[in-house]
């Protein structure tokens, strides 16, 4: 949301909106469990909604890997992975149950239990998350950043690394915009 203020952009939570959709997070469960063709469907029907709008930061979750049709909506703009070690997000699921992964709703167990889990759906969307126009990684902003622990680094040190980021993808595309022209 920040990348979005401070760009004077619309920001949505894809994930968000295919719950509010569904009639909220647990009717989103619900479909997920019941109907998982149309859950998935729904998230493709957010996605071209969202990719036929300009200035827009999308917060898109797992789900926008899983699939091509997704990962060519996601084209229409640039793609960011932010990447956060696994045994982060398993300490964040075991201390918020009613944390909603659109791939898997039924995570949960000990911590070794979901982490075990967690590997399992990344190695599953791990090409997904490869098409990503710029990776931030989480572990190497904390080193760039000295700090010690993960837990440290704040959405602010996150968001500059992604302004980095949009701005280095933004002057290649120059370069080679400018390269491609006739003399």
């Amino acid at each position: 949301m920040l990348l979005a203020d401070l760009f004077r952009y619309y920001y949505f939570d894809s994930d968000a909106l295919v719950s509010e959709a569904a009639g909220g997070e647990s009717a989103a469960i619900s479909l997920k469990e019941s109907d998982e063709k149309g859950f998935r469907e729904s998230e493709t029907e957010v996605l071209k909604q969202l990719s036929s709008m300009g200035r827009l930061v999308v917060c898109a979750g797992d789900g926008a890997v899983q699939n091509s049709t997704n990962l060519a909506l996601l084209r229409h703009g640039i793609s960011i992975w932010i990447d956060v070690p696994l045994d982060m997000v398993a300490k964040g699921i075991i201390g918020n149950k009613s944390l909603l992964l659109s791939s898997e709703t039924a995570i949960s167990g000990s911590y070794s239990e979901v982490l075990s889990q967690l590997m399992a759906l990344y190695e599953d969307m791990r090409r997904g998350y490869a098409t990503a126009d710029a990776t931030v990684s989480l572990q190497k902003v904390a080193y760039q950043l000295g700090y010690e622990d993960m837990d440290a680094v704040t959405t602010e040190d996150i968001t500059m690394e992604v302004l980095k980021e949009i701005e280095r993808l933004t002057r290649v595309k120059k370069m080679m915009e400018a390269a491609a022209r006739p003399f």
